[in-house]
Protein backbone atom coordinates (compact mmCIF):
# COMPACT_ATOMS: atom_id res chain seq x y z
CA UNK A 1 0.00 0.00 0.00
CA UNK A 2 2.82 2.43 0.88
CA UNK A 3 4.59 1.71 -2.42
CA UNK A 4 1.35 2.23 -4.31
CA UNK A 5 0.73 5.57 -2.62
CA UNK A 6 4.32 6.62 -3.32
CA UNK A 7 3.99 5.73 -6.99
CA UNK A 8 0.71 7.60 -7.23
CA UNK A 9 2.27 10.70 -5.67
CA UNK A 10 5.22 10.57 -8.07
CA UNK A 11 2.90 10.25 -11.05
CA UNK A 12 0.84 13.22 -9.89
CA UNK A 13 3.99 15.28 -9.45
CA UNK A 14 5.21 14.33 -12.91
CA UNK A 15 1.85 15.24 -14.45
CA UNK A 16 1.80 18.60 -12.68
CA UNK A 17 5.35 19.32 -13.85
CA UNK A 18 4.48 18.40 -17.44
CA UNK A 19 1.46 20.73 -17.41
CA UNK A 20 3.51 23.55 -15.88
CA UNK A 21 6.32 23.29 -18.41
CA UNK A 22 3.88 23.11 -21.31
CA UNK A 23 2.11 26.22 -20.06
CA UNK A 24 5.34 28.13 -19.50
CA UNK A 25 6.69 27.28 -22.95
CA UNK A 26 3.47 28.19 -24.76
CA UNK A 27 2.88 31.41 -22.81
CA UNK A 28 6.48 32.53 -23.21
CA UNK A 29 6.27 32.00 -26.94
CA UNK A 30 2.88 33.59 -27.59
CA UNK A 31 2.02 35.63 -24.51
CA UNK A 32 -0.04 34.55 -21.52
CA UNK A 33 -3.31 36.05 -22.75
CA UNK A 34 -3.04 34.33 -26.14
CA UNK A 35 -2.85 30.76 -24.85
CA UNK A 36 -5.91 28.75 -23.80
CA UNK A 37 -6.14 26.05 -21.15
CA UNK A 38 -7.22 23.64 -23.89
CA UNK A 39 -3.98 24.31 -25.76
CA UNK A 40 -1.95 23.76 -22.60
CA UNK A 41 -3.77 20.49 -21.99
CA UNK A 42 -3.10 19.33 -25.52
CA UNK A 43 0.61 20.17 -25.27
CA UNK A 44 0.87 18.32 -21.94
CA UNK A 45 -1.12 15.37 -23.30
CA UNK A 46 -3.80 15.54 -20.64
CA UNK A 47 -7.45 16.58 -20.60
CA UNK A 48 -8.60 20.13 -19.94
CA UNK A 49 -10.38 18.84 -16.82
CA UNK A 50 -7.09 17.40 -15.55
CA UNK A 51 -5.46 20.82 -15.84
CA UNK A 52 -8.22 22.41 -13.78
CA UNK A 53 -8.12 19.59 -11.24
CA UNK A 54 -4.42 20.19 -10.67
CA UNK A 55 -4.26 23.99 -10.78
CA UNK A 56 -7.72 25.54 -10.73
CA UNK A 57 -6.90 28.44 -13.05
CA UNK A 58 -4.54 29.26 -15.90
CA UNK A 59 -2.77 31.80 -13.70
CA UNK A 60 -2.37 29.11 -11.07
CA UNK A 61 -0.41 26.92 -13.45
CA UNK A 62 2.32 29.49 -14.04
CA UNK A 63 2.76 30.67 -10.45
CA UNK A 64 2.26 27.32 -8.69
CA UNK A 65 5.96 26.93 -7.74
CA UNK A 66 5.85 30.26 -5.89
CA UNK A 67 2.53 29.57 -4.20
CA UNK A 68 4.01 26.50 -2.50
CA UNK A 69 6.34 28.77 -0.52
CA UNK A 70 3.87 31.35 0.78
CA UNK A 71 4.15 29.94 4.31
CA UNK A 72 7.96 29.57 4.44
CA UNK A 73 8.57 32.60 6.65
CA UNK A 74 5.81 31.78 9.12
CA UNK A 75 7.07 28.21 9.37
CA UNK A 76 10.61 29.40 10.11
CA UNK A 77 9.31 31.54 12.97
CA UNK A 78 7.00 28.90 14.42
CA UNK A 79 9.68 26.19 14.33
CA UNK A 80 12.58 28.27 15.65
CA UNK A 81 14.54 27.33 18.75
CA UNK A 82 13.79 28.79 22.22
CA UNK A 83 15.60 32.10 22.61
CA UNK A 84 16.02 32.54 18.86
CA UNK A 85 14.63 35.73 17.33
CA UNK A 86 12.37 35.83 14.30
CA UNK A 87 15.15 37.58 12.37
CA UNK A 88 17.65 34.84 13.18
CA UNK A 89 15.17 32.13 12.25
CA UNK A 90 14.38 33.65 8.87
CA UNK A 91 18.03 34.38 8.17
CA UNK A 92 18.91 30.77 8.96
CA UNK A 93 16.17 29.44 6.72
CA UNK A 94 17.27 31.69 3.86
CA UNK A 95 20.89 30.61 4.20
CA UNK A 96 19.78 26.98 4.02
CA UNK A 97 17.83 27.77 0.87
CA UNK A 98 20.89 29.39 -0.66
CA UNK A 99 22.97 26.33 0.13
CA UNK A 100 20.34 24.16 -1.53
CA UNK A 101 20.11 26.44 -4.58
CA UNK A 102 16.39 26.71 -3.94
CA UNK A 103 14.49 27.96 -7.02
CA UNK A 104 11.93 29.66 -4.75
CA UNK A 105 14.50 32.31 -3.81
CA UNK A 106 15.65 32.92 -7.36
CA UNK A 107 18.56 30.50 -7.47
CA UNK A 108 17.70 28.39 -10.47
CA UNK A 109 19.32 28.04 -13.85
CA UNK A 110 16.25 26.23 -15.16
CA UNK A 111 15.21 28.03 -18.38
CA UNK A 112 11.54 27.51 -17.46
CA UNK A 113 12.02 29.33 -14.18
CA UNK A 114 13.57 32.26 -16.03
CA UNK A 115 10.65 32.31 -18.44
CA UNK A 116 8.25 32.50 -15.50
CA UNK A 117 10.00 35.58 -14.13
CA UNK A 118 9.69 37.25 -17.50
CA UNK A 119 6.04 36.27 -17.81
CA UNK A 120 5.22 37.71 -14.40
CA UNK A 121 6.88 40.99 -15.37
CA UNK A 122 4.96 41.13 -18.65
CA UNK A 123 1.54 39.97 -17.43
CA UNK A 124 -0.52 42.12 -15.01
CA UNK A 125 -2.73 39.22 -13.89
CA UNK A 126 0.31 37.17 -12.91
CA UNK A 127 1.91 40.14 -11.18
CA UNK A 128 -1.31 40.60 -9.23
CA UNK A 129 -1.16 36.97 -8.09
CA UNK A 130 2.36 37.57 -6.79
CA UNK A 131 1.13 40.58 -4.81
CA UNK A 132 -1.59 38.36 -3.39
CA UNK A 133 1.00 35.75 -2.38
CA UNK A 134 3.04 38.43 -0.63
CA UNK A 135 0.00 39.65 1.29
CA UNK A 136 -0.77 36.09 2.35
CA UNK A 137 2.82 35.62 3.51
CA UNK A 138 2.62 38.82 5.56
CA UNK A 139 -0.64 37.69 7.15
CA UNK A 140 0.67 34.23 8.01
CA UNK A 141 3.82 35.67 9.55
CA UNK A 142 1.81 38.34 11.37
CA UNK A 143 -0.38 35.62 12.87
CA UNK A 144 2.64 33.62 14.01
CA UNK A 145 4.21 36.63 15.72
CA UNK A 146 0.96 37.95 17.20
CA UNK A 147 0.21 34.58 18.80
CA UNK A 148 3.39 34.97 20.83
CA UNK A 149 3.23 38.65 21.67
CA UNK A 150 -0.46 39.53 21.68
CA UNK A 151 0.33 42.73 19.74
CA UNK A 152 -1.05 42.37 16.23
CA UNK A 153 -0.03 45.83 15.07
CA UNK A 154 3.63 45.45 16.00
CA UNK A 155 3.56 41.90 14.63
CA UNK A 156 2.38 43.22 11.26
CA UNK A 157 5.13 45.86 11.23
CA UNK A 158 7.74 43.23 12.00
CA UNK A 159 6.33 40.82 9.39
CA UNK A 160 6.41 43.53 6.73
CA UNK A 161 10.03 44.38 7.51
CA UNK A 162 11.16 40.76 7.57
CA UNK A 163 9.43 39.83 4.32
CA UNK A 164 10.55 43.06 2.70
CA UNK A 165 14.16 42.10 3.44
CA UNK A 166 13.62 38.57 2.15
CA UNK A 167 11.93 39.76 -1.03
CA UNK A 168 14.70 42.27 -1.72
CA UNK A 169 17.23 39.43 -1.67
CA UNK A 170 15.07 37.31 -3.96
CA UNK A 171 14.59 40.15 -6.43
CA UNK A 172 18.35 40.69 -6.58
CA UNK A 173 18.85 37.00 -7.32
CA UNK A 174 16.28 37.18 -10.11
CA UNK A 175 17.87 40.30 -11.57
CA UNK A 176 21.32 38.79 -11.67
CA UNK A 177 20.04 35.50 -13.06
CA UNK A 178 18.28 37.30 -15.90
CA UNK A 179 21.50 39.25 -16.51
CA UNK A 180 23.27 35.93 -17.01
CA UNK A 181 25.59 36.01 -13.99
CA UNK A 182 27.02 32.60 -12.97
CA UNK A 183 24.78 30.85 -10.43
CA UNK A 184 27.65 29.99 -8.06
CA UNK A 185 28.68 33.64 -8.00
CA UNK A 186 25.12 34.79 -7.32
CA UNK A 187 24.76 32.29 -4.48
CA UNK A 188 28.08 33.28 -2.92
CA UNK A 189 27.22 36.97 -2.99
CA UNK A 190 23.73 36.21 -1.67
CA UNK A 191 25.19 34.70 1.50
CA UNK A 192 27.00 37.94 2.30
CA UNK A 193 23.95 40.00 1.32
CA UNK A 194 21.70 37.88 3.55
CA UNK A 195 23.88 38.57 6.58
CA UNK A 196 23.96 42.27 5.77
CA UNK A 197 20.25 42.68 5.03
CA UNK A 198 18.91 40.70 7.97
CA UNK A 199 21.53 42.30 10.18
CA UNK A 200 20.05 45.68 9.33
CA UNK A 201 16.54 44.48 10.11
CA UNK A 202 17.71 43.00 13.40
CA UNK A 203 19.09 46.35 14.47
CA UNK A 204 15.68 47.87 13.93
CA UNK A 205 13.73 45.06 15.63
CA UNK A 206 16.29 44.48 18.39
CA UNK A 207 15.71 40.76 18.82
CA UNK A 208 11.89 40.95 18.66
CA UNK A 209 10.32 38.70 19.79
CA UNK A 210 12.29 36.61 22.23
CA UNK A 211 11.01 33.06 22.70
CA UNK A 212 11.10 31.61 26.18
Amino acid sequence: MTDELGLRARKKKQTASRIWRAAVDLCSERGFDHVSVAEIAEAAEVSKMTVFNYFGTKEGIIVSPMEEHVGDAARAVRERQPGESAVAAMRGQFLEQIAGRDPSIGLSGDPSALKVRQLIGDTPTLAHRMVSFHMSSVQLLTNALAEETGDTLLARVAASQLLGARNALIMENHRRTLDGDPMDEIAKDCVAATERVFGQVEKGLQGYPGKN
